[in-house]
C-alpha cells in the first residue's frame, strides 16, 4: 500500500515546516486552531496526504458520514494533509502539517513527515502545541518554547527542554528531524485548566502571534482578537457568579502578576500538562464555564 499520496510536488523556497496535530498536544483547540487559521490566511494549497489505514485507530478516530448533493453518503477519513504557500517578501515559503493525533506506527509516520520534508527542502521545523495550565483566562496567554539545538535556542529565544515522562507525536517528530539534521522548535501555548475541554481563541492568537513574528511576517489578526474578547468575557459572567471560583482564579491571577520564571520553565518542559481534575475547585469551574459556553 502507497502510504504517501503526492498531488504535485511543490518547488518551494527555503521553506518552514509549521505541523499542529488535533488531541493530546491541542489544549483547548490551540495549536490546531492556529495551524489552520495560518494556511487560510496565507492561502495555502495542498500538496500531499498521508494514508490513514496504517496510522489510526478508526474506532477512537471514526470516520464522519455527510450527505451529498441528491442525498448520496460519502464517508470522510480522518486525513494528515501538507499544504504550501509562499511568504510574500520573506523570500521564503511555508509548509503545513495538519491532522488528529495518529494511535499507530508513529516511527513509521514520522519517517514519511520527514521523507516530505527532505523532498521540498525544509530548512526549519515548527510543531505547535497547547498545554494545561494554573493560569487564568483574564491574563494574556503564556507562549513558551524549546528546541534541541543550542544555536536555535539562542537565535530564536527558547532553551532546551528538560521534560522527562510521556510524551506525543510531537516529541516523536522532534526526535525523528533532529536524526536527519533537520532544526526543530516547538511552541507551546498555555490555557487554564478549568476550560480546558472548550476551544480557546486565545491560546490560538498567541500562537499566531509568536509564529508571525518568529517568521517576520505580518498576520491580521482581528477575527482572533474579536473572538478571543468574546471568549474571555463569557468565561468572566460564569466565574464571576460564584464566590469559590472567582476567588480561585484571583488567585490564579496573583500568581501570574508575581511573574514567576521557574513556573514559565516548568510549564515549558511539560508537554503532558496538568489534569483539571487535579486542581482545587477546578473541576466543577470546568463544567460550569463549558455548559455555559456551548449554550452560547
Amino acid at each position: 500500500m502507497e502510504l504517501l499520496h503526492w498531488d504535485q510536488r511543490p518547488t518551494l523556497r527555503r521553506p518552514v515546516l509549521i505541523a499542529a496535530f488535533e488531541g493530546w498536544n491541542d489544549a483547548g483547540d490551540g495549536a490546531s486552531a492556529a495551524g489552520a487559521y495560518l494556511a487560510r490566511r496565507w492561502g495555502a494549497e495542498p500538496f500531499a496526504t498521508i494514508d490513514p489505514e496504517e496510522f489510526f485507530d478508526f474506532t477512537a478516530t471514526r470516520p464522519e458520514v455527510r450527505l451529498e448533493s441528491g442525498g448520496v453518503r460519502a464517508i470522510d477519513w480522518p486525513e494528515t494533509r501538507f499544504s504550501a504557500a509562499p511568504l510574500g517578501p520573506s523570500g521564503r515559503d511555508v509548509v503545513f502539517l495538519r491532522g488528529p493525533e495518529p494511535q499507530l506506527r508513529w516511527r513509521t509516520f514520522s519517517g514519511l513527515v520527514v521523507d516530505v520534508a527532505r523532498a521540498v527542502g525544509v530548512e526549519l521545523v515548527v510543531t505547535l502545541g497547547a498545554l494545561l495550565a494554573e493560569v487564568p483566562h483574564t491574563r494574556p496567554v503564556r507562549v513558551t518554547g524549546t528546541a534541541q539545538d543550542q544555536a536555535l535556542s539562542t537565535r530564536l529565544g527558547l532553551h532546551p527542554s528538560r521534560y522527562e515522562g510521556p510524551t506525543g507525536i510531537v516529541g516523536v517528530l522532534h526526535e525523528a528531524f533532529a536524526r536527519e539534521g533537520i532544526p526543530s522548535a516547538s511552541l507551546w501555548a498555555s490555557v487554564p485548566a478549568y476550560v480546558g475541554q472548550t476551544p480557546s481563541p486565545k491560546a490560538a492568537l498567541a500562537l499566531v502571534s509568536r509564529v508571525s513574528e518568529l517568521l517576520g511576517v505580518h498576520v491580521p489578526t482581528v477575527d482572533l482578537d474579536v473572538a478571543s474578547a468574546a471568549y474571555e468575557r463569557q468565561v468572566d459572567e460564569v466565574v464571576s457568579a460564584d464566590e469559590d471560583a472567582t476567588a480561585y482564579v484571583r488567585s490564579l491571577e496573583e500568581v501570574a502578576d508575581a511573574g514567576d520564571d521557574d513556573d514559565d520553565e516548568d510549564d515549558a518542559d511539560d508537554e503532558e500538562g496538568l489534569d483539571a481534575g487535579n486542581l482545587p475547585g477546578a473541576d466543577a469551574l470546568a463544567a460550569e464555564v463549558e455548559r455555559f459556553l456551548r449554550e452560547q
